[in-house]
């Protein structure tokens, strides 16, 4: 069993609320370089809406808003049976990465699908995010036994005229 560290335990995790738009795109902007405001509109708008299942989190340490997680929950998608929960963003601020905050978000939102009867918990990585993937790989994450394919629709194949 896992014992959080001081800094963990200084972490305050809380659900996601629609004031904090401005704040998730300004930490999202910080780490990707750019804004991405109508994406996350949309995101906290429909992931606030699906009421019982608010899985999605923010983090605050030493009042500062530092870090989220936004969560959705399926049940029967993609061909599986059973319910998962889909990590589609993740973010902690650059200043305070290795402080707890990413550990202490992932470890509430694992208590929340316990609770919830969500046994899975899925994400996307890109090949090449080295830390990203490491983090995944500490908190326990593995590499899903379904294959995620994609198709370029804009080449053209030799059969086609």
């Amino acid at each position: 069993m896992h014992t959080p560290s001081l800094e963990e335990q200084a972490v305050l995790v809380r659900r996601l609320r629609p004031d904090d738009l401005e704040p998730v795109v300004a930490l999202d902007a910080k780490n990707a370089g750019r804004r991405r405001d109508e994406y996350f509109r949309v995101k906290l708008e429909q992931n606030l809406a699906e009421t019982g299942i608010q899985v999605s989190l923010a983090a605050e340490l030493e009042e500062l808003f530092v870090g989220f997680l936004l969560v959705r929950v399926y049940y029967g998608e993609f061909g599986t049976m059973e319910p998962v929960a889909v990590l589609d963003t993740f973010g902690v601020h650059p200043d305070f990465h290795g402080r707890g905050v990413g550990k202490s978000l992932l470890r509430q939102l694992r208590t929340n699908l316990r609770g919830l009867g969500i046994p899975r918990l899925r994400t996307e990585v890109g090949w090449d995010d080295q830390a990203l993937l490491g983090f995944f790989h500490h908190e326990g994450f593995r590499p899903s036994p379904i294959l995620c394919l994609e198709l370029d629709v804009g080449e053209r194949r030799p059969d086609e005229a």
